[in-house]
């Protein structure tokens, strides 16, 4: 049996293009703002998220603003994973240090799998534009009935980055991995 030839061997870049080919293309999203000041009218930067994703080809279904309090969060995190056809459900705000942030804390139990590297890489991302402030971001994502569920800082700055950086490049093709059986 010969070897195989060089045109033969998929290369590693070949092989990554070929994996996110398959990737669902545009996700349905839901959007939620963790704030207890924000309105529909001062929500600017769930207003940039929504931007973004529309943008990138991903249909927002709904968004909605709800208070740092538990239970206001875990009612519209169920309701969204809820929503037939619904692949990502996008949160912002509510990631720092401060007692009233509980954002991460609320939603990381809820989620069947962790994904650590998002938030590792988002922090990452943030100290090249902030510095050592990017510590006090609690930035997370995971998986949750099949659907992506993403957890990122209310600053549009954070947003931008997290969105343009992480969240668009990967976007379909976590959520066709989300869904898929053994």
């Amino acid at each position: 049996m010969s070897a195989p030839r060089d045109s033969e061997v998929p290369s590693p870049e070949s092989a990554k293009h070929h994996h996110r080919q398959e990737a669902r293309r545009a996700v349905a999203s839901v959007v939620i703002t963790v704030s207890d000041t924000r309105t529909a009218e001062t929500d600017t930067g769930g207003k940039l998220l929504a931007e973004i994703l529309e943008g990138g080809g991903h249909p927002v279904a709904a968004r909605e603003i709800v208070r740092d309090e538990p239970d206001a969060i875990c009612a519209a995190l169920d309701a969204a994973l809820a929503t037939e056809g619904v692949g990502a459900v996008i949160l912002t705000g509510g990631t720092g240090v401060a007692p009233r942030d509980v954002t991460p804390d609320t939603v990381a139990p809820r989620l069947d799998r962790e994904i650590p590297g998002f938030g590792e890489l988002f922090r990452a991302l943030s100290y090249e534009e902030i510095g050592s402030a990017a510590v006090l971001s609690r930035a997370l994502a995971g998986i949750a009935g099949g659907r992506v569920v993403i957890v990122l800082p209310g600053s549009r700055g954070a947003i931008r980055l997290g969105m343009e950086k992480l969240v668009l490049p990967e976007l379909g093709h976590l959520a066709a991995e989300a869904v898929k059986t053994r």
